[in-house]
């Protein structure tokens, strides 16, 4: 029985929160551990969505600070599942900072987080395919595999020799 597919509009999900006072460092800007801790939890239910089941964290990559994000911004978080592999999904997050009284917003971040699907015991399950449908969608869903090649080598659980979409990336030739 084929696996069903979804489409990554399907586990969107968008969060917002207020920057306050407890969330800041010294110099009254979000601190990223908090930040890091919602991209975690917006991340989570938006591969929840995609599943229908528990999902754990499995990894985070590079998350990258464009701009600092000041005490009484408003923050909002969006997710949706980019790739599904077997029990595995990649989630992108981007996130936002608005200081609504000076009207400006600016894209502040962006990562992609890796869950996986897992059941009463805590055993991998199975997770529906995702199904691009726009041509951003598409471009996400090609990424995620050579994310994903780097990721396992970058763990020790997949050798350079076999990265296939690596290699074709950057046309490297076997010797």
């Amino acid at each position: 029985m084929a696996k069903k597919k979804k489409t990554p509009s399907e586990s969107f999900v968008s969060m917002t929160e207020l920057v306050l006072p407890n969330d800041t460092n010294t110099l009254n800007n979000l601190m990223g551990g908090r930040l890091m801790h919602w991209m975690d939890i917006v991340s989570a239910i938006s591969a929840q969505k995609h599943s229908n089941r528990i999902v754990v964290t499995a990894s985070v990559d590079n998350i990258s600070f464009k701009h600092p994000i000041r005490l009484g911004n408003v923050v909002t978080l969006k997710a949706r599942v980019t790739r599904a592999f077997n029990s595995s999904m990649e989630v992108r997050i981007d996130v936002d900072a608005e200081d609504i009284p000076a009207n400006q917003k600016v894209e502040s971040n962006s990562a992609y987080f890796t869950f996986v699907a897992v059941d009463q015991s805590g055993r991998p399950i199975d997770v529906p395919e995702i199904e691009p449908e726009n041509e951003l969608e598409k471009e996400y869903y090609n990424g995620a595999l050579r994310r994903r090649q780097l990721r396992l080598i970058l763990a020790g659980r997949m050798k350079p020799s076999e990265a296939n979409e690596l290699k074709s990336l950057f046309d490297i030739k076997e010797v």
